[in-house]
């Protein structure tokens, strides 16, 4: 099971909007940010790694890499399906469940940076470790991979014979498969995913009984990729549950006298709801709009905020005419909204501007 991570997240989403006056400010700042210099010029994925409060291009070869000490900004720049063909963005921070408040903090801030850069126009999302949007998901069509560690280590490459052993959990479905490396040691296997023991001149995939095959295939075509890039030095085994003789047992502290079961996937479950974030009464509050097939696009009103929990994900929409403070509160208020109802607090939180809608979105929509 993933380990609780190191920061509050509930601290972890400071993108609050506030005057047109702040909107300026930011917007200034942002162009003296070097690394949005070309931000969303060329169509497709830029990344970028936060690095002591400062933002860090991330090498396009490790694209799909992270570190769970480290957190990241994640831009997709796209056209809209015809006849509209106008340029749209959808800007992730991504959470390492070890990373530091500070960064998770600058990660949260320099998405806004970014956003203002791009006019507001991107779908911003907060991702969290191990709970991550299927919209990030499908922008790796080969999966990701998670390793321990990150800039507070000093991570270098290093070469094939001179690797320390490492193991990698392979879990997931057809929406998206990641690998996290996971403690060396055999109370990190179990019977319902795929596992890649890396002891660098070797490489071993371990199939549990009940891992799926998007996880198995996973496992093969990572285990294949760090042959490549070792020139195919290494050599890659293949175990399957039951029949593992030759699998490493000694390099995880000696094989379990028993096997661990499948653990189960995070799967939220609920119904669709709408509420509106409005001070139109005098006092700023959020109230209930409609929920399942009964949500519809007339419903949002760009006079107000909206939330739409959308039960794997939260979207804030936010209205051309809201109001500063609605503006500034709704996304405290969808985060408030999670601790309350007692959903997980981990959900992927997106805000939207009016006009700025993605496919995802308007699916619920009727």
């Amino acid at each position: 099971m993933l380990k609780p991570a190191t920061y509050n997240i509930a601290d972890s989403n400071i993108a609050m909007l506030g005057s047109d006056l702040e909107k300026k400010v930011k917007a200034a700042a942002a162009e003296k940010e070097p690394a949005w210099e070309n931000a969303g010029k060329a169509m497709g994925l830029q990344i970028w790694r936060i690095e002591k409060f400062k933002v860090k291009a991330w090498p396009k070869e490790d694209y799909g890499t992270f570190y769970s000490g480290d957190s990241y900004i994640i831009l997709n720049t796209y056209k809209a399906p015809p006849p509209s063909e106008k340029t749209l963005y959808n800007v992730h921070f991504w959470l390492g469940a070890h990373s530091t408040q500070d960064e998770v903090g600058t990660a949260a801030y320099k998405t806004v940076e970014l956003d203002d850069k791009l006019g507001g126009l991107p779908v911003q999302y907060r991702e969290v470790q191990g709970h991550e949007s299927d919209e990030f998901l499908k922008l790796f069509p080969n999966g990701i991979k998670i390793q321990a560690g990150g800039i507070e280590t000093g991570f270098r490459h290093v070469k094939p014979e001179e690797y320390k052993p490492r193991l990698l959990h392979i879990k997931g479905t057809k929406k998206g498969v990641t690998a996290i490396e996971v403690p060396l040691t055999g109370a990190s296997i179990n019977s319902g995913d795929a596992f890649i023991l890396d002891n660098g001149m070797k490489i071993y995939q371990w199939n549990g009984k009940s891992a799926g095959l998007f996880e198995k295939n996973k496992a093969a075509t990572l285990s294949r990729a760090l042959d490549d890039e070792r020139a195919g030095k290494p050599q890659v085994i293949v175990c399957e549950e039951g029949q593992d003789s030759d699998f490493p047992w000694s390099l995880l502290g000696g094989k379990p006298a028993t096997i661990a079961a499948a653990t189960p996937d995070d799967v939220p479950t609920g119904t669709n709801k709408l509420f509106k974030v409005s001070d139109a009464s005098g006092k700023l509050e959020m109230t209930k709009v409609a929920e399942g097939n009964g949500i519809k696009k007339t419903h949002l009103d760009n006079n107000d905020c909206f939330i739409l929990d959308a039960v794997n994900t939260v979207y804030v929409w936010v209205g051309t005419g809201a109001s500063a403070q609605e503006k500034k509160h709704a996304l405290g208020f969808a985060q408030s909204y999670l601790t309350k109802e007692k959903r997980p607090e981990w959900l992927p939180i997106a805000r939207i501007f009016s006009g700025g809608e993605n496919e995802t979105f308007n699916t619920y929509l009727h």
